[in-house]
């Protein structure tokens, strides 16, 4: 009598968790590197080179309007590469996702000005924005789920820090680019950049994309897909249409994930690109500011930004110890009281004006790492790809989109006083606030159910 013996059990390939951090790190950091690419040279190219010559206050806004057309593409991103995501699985739309935003970002380089082509320019320069708004859309959701239907148990805050990482990192290699370009062909007008760089130079920044995109697919590449996708696909619940199984069961959690966001887009942009125009502006031009050259406040920024990267690694444990909810609860509060001493610190000199970089960036990183796990957290795998990316995503209209725009109105009804900019924040983050105490917490939820 011969007895066969089954076969050892293949176990399913993982990711190795240096593999996860990698993919969900990287390329995040790509696609903020190439927003912030846009959102530097918005202030300090476009107005120049993409509108007419005329009102220097005209110029900039409309910079800002295109600036904040891609966040209105963004739930559409959120929508179409939520609903790959979660019918055809997350590796192969987080590659699509970030070769869109890649190629939009180099095409953004080699694009004609308004002297060569006139009203072509700016439109081509909409809709190449509006790509990298699609794109990113579609990449942050993705980055996250992978962080997070990957992470060991209990550590589920602290992998989902790593996608959030990507903002601080991308902001200082995009900043840090432009300094370094800005050096080499240097301006002897501290308030406009010179003409070799506004020629040529400019366009360094949006090109090198490429070669970051190459690193990034690369990694992305080798990934395989989670266990909580692989299980929805052999439990037979993957969804035929996400996006409407997405309001018909969770639409409460995408309003509530839609508000939990606000303060935070509203502070990031603020503090990102607001203040870059606050802080070149003269003493004396029509809408007054701080008056530093362009060099050293980005440089000033970009200290401040090290703390963004500090406490976005901080706020992972201290989430996965103390819940999303109560850790949101307390820097959302502060967030509001910070919002209502921008004029103390920004009238007290250099100090002051680092103290307010450092503050905000702080807050920003305590608001911004949870959102990695608690986003995710409120959607069941089946539709989390397009019910986290929806949330992410329609809170960056209501905050990112408008911020710079209203900012700048803000700043002019205050007469070059930023005192109704702080009390804008003040009152989003208490918005945020009243979501957070609606909500509930989600460290313990089943991430794979």
């Amino acid at each position: 009598m011969s007895v066969t013996l089954a076969a050892p059990a293949t176990p399913a390939a993982v990711n190795p968790r240096s593999r996860v951090i990698l993919a969900s790190l990287v390329g995040t950091t790509i696609e903020f590197y190439d927003f912030y690419v846009y959102a530097t040279a918005a202030v300090l190219v476009f107005p120049h080179l993409f509108f007419p010559a005329g009102n220097e206050t005209t110029a900039l806004l409309a910079s800002f309007a295109v600036f904040g057309a891609a966040m209105v593409a963004r739930p559409l991103g959120a929508i179409f590469f939520g609903h790959l995501g979660d019918k055809r699985g997350r590796k192969v739309t987080l590659v699509g996702a970030l070769l869109t935003m890649g190629i939009a970002t180099f095409l953004i380089g080699a694009l004609p000005t308004f002297p060569m082509v006139g009203w072509l320019a700016p439109a081509l320069l909409v809709v190449l924005r509006l790509a990298q708004g699609f794109a990113l859309g579609g990449e942050w959701s993705g980055a996250a789920l992978v962080a997070t239907e990957n992470a060991p148990p209990g550590k589920r805050a602290i992998f989902g820090t790593f996608p959030q990482l990507g903002a601080p990192l991308g902001f200082i290699i995009a900043n840090g680019l432009f300094l370094i370009i800005a050096a080499v062909l240097p301006s002897e007008d501290p308030s406009r950049p010179s003409d070799a760089f506004l020629n040529w130079g400019w366009r360094i920044p949006f090109l090198f994309s490429a070669v970051m995109v190459i690193v990034g697919l690369w990694v992305r590449l080798n990934l395989v897909e989670s266990t909580a996708f692989e299980k929805t696909v052999k439990a037979g619940k993957v969804k035929s249409l996400p996006l409407a199984s997405v309001f018909r069961t969770h639409g409460r959690e995408v309003v509530l994930g839609t508000f939990y966001m606000l303060a935070t887009y509203v502070l990031f942009y603020l503090m990102t690109t607001f203040s870059l125009s606050y802080g070149r502006a003269a003493a004396g031009a029509a809408l007054p500011g701080l008056g530093y050259d362009y060099t050293s406040f980005v440089l000033m920024m970009i200290f401040g930004v090290v703390f963004f990267g500090i406490f976005t690694m901080a706020s992972g444990p201290w989430a996965d110890r103390h819940g999303r909810r109560a850790t949101l609860i307390g820097v959302t509060l502060a967030i509001v009281a910070f919002g209502l001493v921008w004029v103390p610190l920004l009238s007290a000199g250099f100090v002051g004006v680092m103290a307010w970089l450092v503050i905000g960036f702080s807050l920003m990183g305590m608001t911004f790492g949870p959102m990695g796990a608690l986003l995710p957290e409120l959607f069941p795998a089946n539709v989390r790809y397009t019910g986290s990316g929806i949330a992410y995503n329609v809170s960056s209209i209501l905050g990112a989109a408008v911020a710079p725009f209203i900012a700048v109105a803000l700043w002019s009804y205050g007469g070059g006083s930023p005192f109704w900019v702080g009390v804008y924040l003040s009152a989003m983050a208490l918005v945020t606030l009243i979501a957070l105490l609606l909500g509930s917490e989600t460290k313990d939820v089943d991430i794979e159910a």
